[in-house]
């Protein structure tokens, strides 16, 4: 039976004291010794890892769990509030949004139209420049 071996019959504190005499008697066998009980895990922190994902896996169906009842009751549509109890105002509200919505995809297409203006005006206008400098001829251009 090894030195580890023996060191685990009296579990975490031995570990623990063979640390600390370690680092007392000599620190660099102190090190070697934290290093040895943390890389083996034999400290026993390192087995509650499992228990760490359980929580996180849970934590993550409750939050899409919760995402999809949310989903079911607001008809599939993502509300950025929750309800204020007011059925009238959430009524209101949800009109409001809606007009926004359109208003705002009403006002992007103003200003890609205003863009494509702008862009149509200038490429008319360096289409026309070069129109103009082309009938000049060249010989009012001096080589340089």
């Amino acid at each position: 039976m090894g030195y580890a071996a023996r060191m685990d019959e009296f579990g975490r504190p031995a570990w623990i004291a063979l640390t600390v005499l370690g680092f007392i008697l000599y620190w660099p066998l102190g090190l070697a010794v934290l290093l040895f009980s943390a890389w083996s895990r034999r400290m026993g922190y390192w087995h509650h890892n499992d228990r760490w994902q359980e929580r996180a896996e849970r934590w993550r169906d409750h939050v899409r769990d919760h995402a999809e009842r949310k989903a079911a009751r607001c008809g599939g549509r993502h509300q950025s509030r929750n309800s204020s109890g007011n059925r009238a105002f959430d009524e209101y509200r949800q009109e409001t949004l809606k007009r926004l919505e359109e208003e705002q995809g009403e006002f992007m297409q103003f200003l890609d139209r205003l863009r494509m203006a702008k862009d149509k005006a200038e490429f008319d206008e360096f289409l026309n420049d070069r129109r103009r400098r082309a009938s000049e001829g060249p010989e009012s251009h001096p080589p340089g």
